[in-house]
C-alpha cells in the first residue's frame, strides 16, 4: 500500500463474464477511468468472454453504451481517447472450460503475439461461483495458470463444505499468490484511511479498545430492491452476499491488531487473528426480514423465504475488544443508502451534565462513510452559546472531498483501486482462503438453522426486532448525531 511504480507490466485481460451485469456497471467503465488516468499497462488487449457471439467492434459499441448508462458518457472531447480505449477491446464467445479451452486459449495467444513478451495474463471472473471451478480448470487444461493471476468475485462458495471444495478446486491449478478474491468494500478509501487513523495518529489508538468503546455499528442499508437479480439473489440472500463477504472483512480491518507493515501477508494474518476471535453467530443475535413485495419479483418463488435484511449482534473475544457488541445490519428496500462504521465511546462515569441536556442514552461517536462524500466525522457534546449551561451536539469531519479535493492525488473507486492492484500484483487489499474459511465457519449454525424471516415495509429501516436486538442503545446515521 505504500508507494511503487503505478504503471502496471504489459497485460492480457480477459474478463468471464463480459458482457454481463458486473461488465457494464462496473469493470468496463472502472477500466476506462484507469485508461484516462494514464494507469492501464503500456501494452494491454481486454478479451470479452461469453457464451454469446459478438464481433470486437459491436464489443467496443457495448462498452460505449455502458459508459453512457452509467455516467461516464463519452464526451466531444474524449473521442480520440475512446477510440485509442476502443482499439484494446477484444470478444470471444462460446464456452469455456477443462474439455473446450480452445477459444480463449486461441484470442491470448494472438494477444500475445502481436504485444511480444511474456504479458501478464490477468482472467477476472465477473461470473455465477458455480462457474468458478469449470473455468478455473478450463485455464489450467489450455496451460493459461503460467505467468497468470485470477480474479474471483464473491462470494467464494456458499457455505464451509462449498468453500472448502471449491479452494480444493483452484488451488489444484493456481497457487495462492495467483488468486485474487475480490471484495470491493476492501477498496474503498475511508476503509484504506482505517489504518492510517488508527496507526498514524496518536489521538486515536490509546482509545480504540474496550476500555473507551462502548459498541461498534457496521451498517450498510441499501434503497434499491434487487431489481432483475432473482435468480442470483434467491441462491445467496443478504447474509451470504453481504455479511459472510462485506460486513466481516469491515470489521477485521476495524478491530485488527497493528501489523508489523503494511505488506500483504503481516495484514492478512492480523485479519485472520480477528475472525478467528469472533463468536459464532447465534439465531437469537440474528434478525432475518424481507421487504414487502419480494415475492412478487419476477423470478421469485411466492413462498420465498430468501432474507432482504440481516442485522446481527457478534463479540470479539480478545484482549482488546472482550465484551465490545458489534452490530451489523444491511438491507435491500431500505430507507436510505448508508455504508458507514461507527465507534460509540463510552460515556463518563460520573453524569454531572444530566440536568443540562445530556440524554441518558447519548455517546460520542467516531463515524467513518465508506459511501457518497467518503469522510470521517467526529462527534461529541458542546455548551450551546448563551447565558445557560445547556449541551448541543457538535462535530468535526474530515472529507476526501473537501481537504483533499484535486491536489489529493489520484482518486480510485474501489473498483478501480482493485484492478490496478490486480494488474500491479499487489494482494494488499484482496482476501485469503484461510480468513474467506473461517468466516462461513461463523455463520454456519445460522445457515442450517436460520431464523424467522420478518416481513418489512420498504422504504424503512427493517424489520422492529433489529431495534430491539441493539436496545438500549440506537442504530446510528451520520447526521442524526444525538444517538
Amino acid at each position: 500500500m505504500g508507494d511503487r511504480d503505478l504503471t502496471p507490466p504489459d497485460a492480457v485481460i480477459v474478463l468471464f463474464g463480459g458482457n454481463g451485469d458486473l461488465a457494464r456497471r462496473k469493470l468496463i467503465p472502472s477500466l476506462w477511468d484507469l485508461h484516462r488516468a494514464g494507469l492501464m499497462p503500456e501494452q494491454w488487449v481486454l478479451i470479452g468472454a461469453s457464451r454469446s457471439d459478438m464481433a470486437d467492434e459491436a464489443y467496443g459499441e457495448f462498452a460505449r453504451e455502458a459508459l453512457a448508462e452509467f455516467d461516464r458518457e463519452v464526451s466531444a472531447d474524449d473521442q480520440d481517447a475512446f477510440t485509442e480505449f476502443a482499439s484494446h477491446l477484444r470478444y470471444r464467445g462460446g464456452g469455456f472450460d477443462a474439455d473446450d479451452p480452445s477459444r480463449i486459449a486461441d484470442a491470448v495467444a494472438e494477444a500475445e503475439q502481436e504485444m511480444g513478451g511474456e504479458p501478464t495474463r490477468l482472467f477476472y471472473l465477473a461470473v455465477p461461483p458455480s462457474a468458478f471451478g469449470p473455468i478455473t480448470e478450463g485455464i489450467g487444461a489450455a496451460g493459461l495458470d503460467q505467468r497468470a493471476r485470477v480474479v474471483f468475485e464473491k462470494p467464494f462458495g456458499t457455505d464451509a463444505e462449498s468453500f472448502a471444495e471449491l479452494d480444493d478446486t483452484v488451488r489444484s491449478v493456481l497457487t495462492e499468490e495467483q488468486i485474487y478474491r475480490i471484495d470491493h468494500f476492501l477498496g474503498k478509501e475511508t476503509l484504506q484511511n482505517v489504518l492510517a487513523l488508527r496507526f498514524a495518529n496518536g489521538m486515536f489508538e490509546p482509545v480504540w479498545n474496550r476500555q473507551h468503546i462502548d459498541h461498534i455499528q457496521i451498517d450498510s442499508p441499501e434503497s434499491i430492491d434487487i431489481g432483475s437479480r432473482a435468480s442470483f439473489y434467491e441462491s445467496t440472500g443478504a447474509l451470504r452476499d453481504m455479511v459472510v463477504t462485506h460486513l466481516f472483512q469491515v470489521l477485521s480491518i476495524i478491530a485488527l491488531e497493528p501489523p508489523v507493515s503494511l505488506d500483504p501477508s503481516p495484514l492478512m494474518d492480523e485479519k485472520r487473528k480477528v475472525f478467528e476471535s469472533m463468536s459464532t453467530l447465534r439465531c437469537e443475535d440474528v434478525v432475518f426480514g424481507q421487504y414487502e413485495g419480494y415475492t412478487e419479483s419476477e423470478g421469485v418463488a411466492a413462498d420465498s423465504t430468501t432474507e432482504t435484511f440481516v442485522a446481527a449482534r457478534i463479540e470479539i473475544d480478545n484482549w482488546r475488544w472482550a465484551g465490545v457488541p458489534i452490530y451489523l445490519r444491511t438491507g435491500k428496500a431500505m430507507a436510505e443508502k448508508r455504508q458507514t462504521m461507527t465507534l460509540a465511546f463510552k460515556r463518563p462515569p460520573r453524569q454531572m451534565f444530566a440536568a443540562h441536556g445530556l440524554r441518558a442514552d447519548a455517546h460520542d461517536h467516531l463515524t467513518l462513510d465508506m459511501a457518497g462524500d467518503q469522510g470521517v466525522t467526529v462527534s461529541f457534546l458542546a455548551k450551546r452559546p448563551g447565558p445557560r449551561l445547556r449541551l448541543g451536539q457538535a462535530s468535526m469531519r474530515f472529507s476526501y472531498e473537501q481537504d483533499f479535493g484535486a491536489t489529493g492525488g489520484v482518486q480510485l473507486d474501489a473498483y478501480e483501486r482493485l484492478l490496478h492492484d490486480a494488474l500491479l500484483g499487489d494482494r494488499t487489499l484482496f482476501t485469503r482462503a484461510d480468513g474467506i474459511g473461517r468466516t462461513w465457519e461463523l455463520v454456519k449454525p445460522i445457515l442450517e438453522r436460520p431464523p424467522r424471516v420478518l416481513p418489512y415495509a420498504r422504504g424503512s429501516w427493517g424489520p422492529e426486532a433489529a431495534t430491539e436486538l441493539i436496545a438500549p442503545r440506537t442504530w446510528h446515521l451520520p447526521e442524526d448525531h444525538e444517538h
